[in-house]
């Protein structure tokens, strides 16, 4: 699908494309330690519609999708990578998903919790990411746990770990299976308690761009294209979205 004059306008307004790409998410985006070089999805997707655009792309980089959301109205992004959460849709205009990932819970080994209905109790304290899609949902879900949010998308694990008065993290399946290798002293739930969407947004206002990136994500959700970025960079390809 070939972008027309609008198009390009609404969404490389400066003549380059500027792509919110979200670190905290290692599912979707990846930066080399050693070399620097960004890999995922997410940064596969911007470079693909860069090109596209005839433009060149400039990734913003952010430590999670919180902080993305803060950056909306300073005008540095034209395009972002996230949850489509009813919270952000109001000044951001969301894709359908290209991949679906869960939030799940990180526990102790020795607890009792079992599904995630046991976490949300009168007492139980639950660690998770400030603006996080997940934090998000649990704080409109949960009924008698407290949430303990923290500002930083991975230290927060880290924090429950080593505080006792903290009875689970809340995250992104693949984040938590990583931070709980056998032996670790900790599990992962097997149930998940939400089913995260993620998409591409663009501000709202941009009308032209907004429906140009909702064929965009169609057609290649059509393609290998998802799954081939996500086994590149290590992940499951079953978590891309089917099409349609």
């Amino acid at each position: 699908m070939k972008p027309d004059a609008d198009v390009i306008k609404s969404l490389a307004p400066t003549g380059r494309l500027r792509a919110a790409i979200n670190l905290g998410n290692s599912v979707l985006a990846q930066k080399d330690p050693v070399t620097g070089q960004l890999g995922g999805a997410s940064v596969a997707l911007a470079t693909e519609l860069a090109h596209r655009l005839g433009v060149p792309l400039d990734p913003v980089l952010y430590a999670s999708a919180g902080k993305v959301v803060e950056d909306l109205n300073a005008g540095v992004w034209d395009v972002a990578f996230m949850a489509a959460e009813p919270e952000r849709a109001g000044t951001i205009a969301f894709t359908a998903p290209y991949v679906i990932i869960e939030g799940a819970y990180l526990v102790r080994d020795g607890a009792a919790f079992r599904v995630p209905a046991d976490l949300d109790r009168d007492g139980v304290r639950i660690a998770c990411e400030k603006g996080a899609a997940y934090t998000l949902f649990l704080q409109r879900t949960i009924k008698h746990a407290t949430l303990a949010t923290f500002d930083s998308a991975g230290s927060y694990i880290e924090l429950f770990k080593a505080d006792r008065t903290l009875d689970a993290a809340a995250g992104v399946r693949q984040a938590l299976v990583a931070a709980a290798p056998p032996g670790s002293g900790f599990r992962v739930l097997p149930e998940g308690f939400q089913k995260i969407a993620q998409a591409m947004g663009t501000p709202r206002e941009r009308v032209a761009g907004a429906r140009y990136l909702d064929g965009f994500i169609d057609e290649l959700k059509a393609t290998p294209f998802i799954r081939e970025a996500l086994q590149r960079s290590g992940q499951d390809v079953a978590i891309a979205a089917p099409p349609g």
